[in-house]
């Protein structure tokens, strides 16, 4: 087996220093002429997943590309994501390289751009994604609001040090998503159940290595691995059930059916489950009930 080896950490580590999966997102925002300009970016991540009045992307960019200006104006971003075709790789990489206006790079590009819905003042969203997450920044935190577009030479600190100019050269902006827009096929397949025949060609990008080339590989068949999980005890569950809501209990049966529910989830998923019966005047919660609930939670998603 071969030895680790002391590799040296430089900037961009993530791409000099090691080999660092990552996803292809067009960003998409409005410039000040009101055109809609695309820029390539692979650093950009969930952020806030759960436990918050919101969910949020983070996006780290040059801040003086044309994407990080448009954000200190207009705080309205899309990120869209793309298949693994050669050709969208390739107009990525075209729409990464830094130092082209809006006018100039925007002027052979092969994506088609749509309307969005939820208002005039949004960029256009790549018809050609799977799916689009429509975002604003959120300038609040670490009273970003304070930073203003136009230093293209770079920023003087004092910086922040999570959102907004964290750099001399650098920016992260925290990114509420507004809404989440998917692609028929793959809906259905969050939806309805997910199989391997139903994922999107998602490519995985290593980022500039080289000095010549971006890399990245085409999409491959996933692979599922069944979950392990750990039968929890039915007397843990009711024990968890009973002090949920005393307006409404659950039957041994009933809580046999969730064992196998993560105890970390578990009350959040109670909690639901509780919320959902006394919606419909339910207050015993059994074997039936279970799989009723269960079936409205599934038809709350679909709204979603």
């Amino acid at each position: 087996m071969e030895k680790f080896k002391d590799l040296r950490i430089v900037d961009n580590f993530y791409q000099t220093s090691a080999f660092f999966p990552m996803p292809t997102i067009l960003a998409s925002t409005v410039s000040e002429s009101g055109q809609t300009n695309l820029g390539a970016y692979s650093l950009c991540f969930p952020y806030y997943i759960a436990g918050k009045d919101y969910y949020a992307m983070i996006l780290e960019c040059r801040n003086s590309s044309n994407t990080a200006q448009n954000i200190l104006r207009t705080k309205k971003v899309t990120l869209n994501f793309i298949t693994d075709e050669r050709k969208y790789f390739k107009e990525a990489v075209r729409l990464g390289f830094p130092g082209d206006t809006t006018e100039e790079k925007m002027k052979d590009c092969i994506f088609t751009l749509e309307k969005s819905t939820l208002g005039d003042d949004r960029p256009e969203l790549v018809s050609e994604a799977f799916q689009v997450f429509e975002c604003t920044w959120d300038d609040s935190l670490e009273d970003a609001f304070n930073d203003k577009p136009g230093n293209l030479e770079g920023y003087e600190p004092p910086f922040r040090n999570f959102n907004g100019i964290t750099s001399k050269f650098g920016a992260h902006f925290i990114l509420k998503i507004d809404k989440i827009w998917m692609k028929e096929t793959y809906y259905n397949t969050i939806i309805n159940g997910v199989k391997a025949g139903g994922y999107p060609r998602v490519p995985v990008d290593y980022g500039y290595r080289d000095s010549t080339n971006f890399w990245y590989t085409k999409f491959k068949r996933p692979i599922a691995e069944k979950i392990q999980a750990k039968d929890g005890d039915v007397n843990s569950v009711m024990y968890a059930a009973e002090r949920i809501d005393p307006e409404v209990k659950f039957t041994k049966e009933a809580c046999q059916k969730l064992v196998k529910i993560p105890r970390v989830f578990l009350k959040a998923a109670l909690t639901q489950m509780v919320e959902i019966a006394k919606k419909e005047g339910i207050s015993l919660i059994d074997e039936k009930a279970v799989d009723f609930i269960n079936d409205k939670r599934k038809e709350e998603k679909k709204k979603k």
